[in-house]
């Protein structure tokens, strides 16, 4: 019987991932030119932008900054799913499908590689928004910005991990997966608060589990948030959940050529 929690197969595709993501520093740096040029045209362009729900001691750069950390992980972690496909199309993938190891264990390390890569990419734009004029709203409050990170990373990654099973084509699932994650962004309040948009339009966005991670994000790096922290962390964890147990369901339903 086949081990589903495989600790050896679960580092073994984790350290491919990280050395896969090391090596290749157009896609460290790439990840990074769309959420820093928005920082940077959106934040000093709109400098002056300051709706009646925007405390006044918070600028629209340190409104804007949270929500961009959103992007960099949600689209950060839509690679896991290309390389999937890239896996599918060289061969690999059937390899380690068709090893007596659990189908488990592979999406486990996939999520894990996935998730690392995500987090360091959202660890560097972190740095980037602190030179660029975001100021944190304390320390205890940036303890909770790694948690937010995990649970929206683990989304995604396996979001895309679960696209990536029921598809052949590299094209076509970048197609899929932007007209998927463009609205969500677009409804997560990550550029705009929500308090704009006509009310139908609010209520869509309370229904988009990206918007409880900007709005958990923005607690924890600038102290703003409509909902409690714990409330946002919950329903990231279920939403969370299950894109993992959908990403395992249909990747074990996949076949090998």
């Amino acid at each position: 019987m086949k081990q589903w929690f495989n600790i050896q197969v679960i580092y073994a595709l984790w350290l491919r991932e990280m050395k896969r993501y090391l090596r290749a520093r157009s896609r460290i740096f790439g990840s990074l030119g769309m959420p820093f040029f928005f920082l940077l045209f959106l934040g000093t362009g709109f400098k002056n932008f300051r709706p009646e729900s925007m405390p006044a001691h918070i600028d629209y750069l340190n409104f804007l900054a949270p929500g961009m950390l959103a992007v960099v992980l949600q689209f950060g972690s839509m690679f896991t799913g290309m390389a999937i496909l890239w896996d599918r199309q060289f061969g690999f993938l059937k390899e380690i499908m068709v090893a007596p190891v659990s189908r488990v264990a592979i999406v486990l390390g996939r999520t894990l590689g996935g998730v690392t890569t995500a987090l360091l990419q959202g660890f560097l734009f972190i740095a980037v928004a602190l030179f660029a004029g975001l100021k944190l709203s304390g320390f205890a409050g940036f303890l909770l910005t790694p948690l937010f990170m995990i649970f929206i990373a683990g989304s995604f990654v396996n979001l895309g991990l679960a696209i990536a099973s029921m598809m052949r084509d590299m094209q076509g699932f970048s197609i899929v997966m932007n007209f998927i994650m463009v609205p969500l962004l677009l409804l997560s309040g990550a550029m705009f608060p929500i308090e704009q948009f006509p009310v139908w339009v609010q209520w869509l966005s309370y229904v988009n589990p990206l918007f409880y991670g900007v709005d958990g994000l923005r607690y924890s790096l600038i102290g703003m948030s409509k909902f409690p922290p714990f409330f946002d962390a919950a329903v990231l964890f279920l939403f969370c959940s299950g894109m993992v147990g959908l990403g395992a369901f249909l990747f074990s339903r996949s076949d090998v050529d």
